[in-house]
């Protein structure tokens, strides 16, 4: 509004993406693959899921997987229901319902801008290193009460072990996505693969987090340092994608 320079994508975008219904309307129109989904505000509408158990519920409209818990993988309606109440009273906002995709997850960080579009090294979550009391879910539970500075959370993989196909997969999904959704100079967007191999996008996030400290797992200067940048280089190379695009450098 003020006309000031700024690194990153604009405010349709990070709203766009903080709404993760619109986001996958968006997705599906231009036919990349996301879990079957639908919204409800009420338990009345359970009854329209045309995908099958287990199912994944969270709150429409957050960020940093809060709202997901362990809870947020229901095996059956009576589990789905308390879960889409719990939403209702907790977050006073929409439930989100997907189809659970069952493959191996990766979080996918971007740099640039059009053609210039650099995906940095992908990094996979390794689930198999969970404890074995937790679901194979990225949740809040995972990110911010098992993964602390003081307890070793070492469940990332970077660079992941991939084939050249599901990397340039990978990458050809990740790509698309920051560009249909206009992102800006920046991004990270986790992708998890279904029954069939396929990867889907489950989350854009265009203000990604950049914690400093390399013993915090923070996934873009992750990415960033085994791209061969340290975190000084991560945040000029933003800077400089921005000032490319405002300036026309």
């Amino acid at each position: 509004m003020l006309n000031i320079p700024f690194t990153g994508s604009d405010s349709v975008t990070l709203g766009i993406c903080l709404d993760k219904s619109r986001t996958k309307e968006i997705l599906s129109y231009y036919g990349i693959p996301n879990a079957k989904f639908m919204i409800t505000d009420n338990l009345y509408d359970i009854s329209k899921i045309n995908f099958d158990f287990p199912i994944i519920v969270k709150p429409v409209s957050e960020e940093s997987s809060k709202g997901i818990f362990s809870s947020s993988l229901v095996k059956n309606y009576e589990e789905l229901e308390n879960e889409i109440k719990r939403i209702r009273t907790q977050y006073n906002q929409s439930a989100l319902i997907e189809e659970y995709l069952p493959g191996r997850e990766f979080t996918v960080a971007l740099l640039g801008n059009g053609d210039e579009t650099e995906v940095l090294p992908i990094i996979e979550i390794k689930f198999e290193d969970f404890p074995k009391d937790v679901v194979t879910l990225y949740s809040y539970e995972a990110k911010w009460i098992l993964d602390t500075k003081e307890n070793k959370f070492d469940v990332f993989e970077c660079p992941a072990k991939l084939d050249n196909n599901l990397e340039n997969q990978i990458k050809q999904i990740a790509i698309k996505t920051f560009k249909v959704l206009r992102c800006k100079d920046w991004s990270r967007i986790d992708i998890r693969l279904d029954k069939n191999g396929i990867p889907n996008i489950i989350e854009i996030n265009p203000l990604p987090g950049i914690m400093p400290d390399p013993n915090e797992n923070s996934s873009f200067p992750k990415a960033a340092r085994a791209a061969g940048m340290d975190y000084n280089q991560m945040i000029q190379s933003v800077l400089y994608a921005a000032s490319k695009r405002y300036f026309h450098l």
